[in-house]
């Protein structure tokens, strides 16, 4: 008689109970937060999200996705006050995000901090933040000239 569940192989199913079932690309799947490249559309770094210079960038992104159906992963691991300015811009934007507390997301410097990620793949190109927005916090501030009193700007230099 044939099994009709199409996994008829009865040592597969002990292994798949005792070590859980197979995954595809688990250092992928572990690297971009539980989600697959092809599906990320941006990311940013622990240092990135610690420096607080790219929030502008992760709410311009927010707003170009508009309509589309992403989820924002966030590394849990970082803690509460690091990852609350990224929340709270999620829920204005209406994002649906999920924090990851998984102990195998790692929380140093190279390692990812946020991700969005779409429900299907969309493979794009440049998804660094560093990349897609290379606007600098050096650049985006406006440079102040020293004010000169009223007397030099009425006579000018002597």
């Amino acid at each position: 008689m044939a099994d009709n569940q199409g996994n008829s192989d009865p040592n597969q199913r002990l292994e798949n109970a005792v070590y859980g079932a197979p995954k595809i690309n688990p250092d992928e799947q572990r690297h971009y937060l539980g989600t697959f490249r092809e599906r990320v559309t941006f990311s940013m770094t622990v240092a990135q999200l610690r420096s607080d210079d790219y929030l502008t960038a992760f709410a311009t992104e927010l707003d170009q996705q508009g309509e589309e159906k992403t989820t924002v992963f966030l590394n849990g691991n970082l803690g509460q006050e690091t990852l609350s300015p990224y929340i709270r811009v999620a829920t204005m934007h209406a994002a649906s995000f999920t924090i990851k507390n998984d102990p195998t997301f790692k929380t140093d410097d190279q390692d990812l901090a946020l991700v969005v990620a779409a429900k299907t793949a969309v493979d794009v190109d440049h998804i660094n933040v560093a990349q897609k927005y290379p606007t600098t916090k050096a650049n985006s501030e406006p440079t102040v000239q020293p004010k000169q009193g009223f007397w030099k700007s009425l006579f000018g230099k002597h």
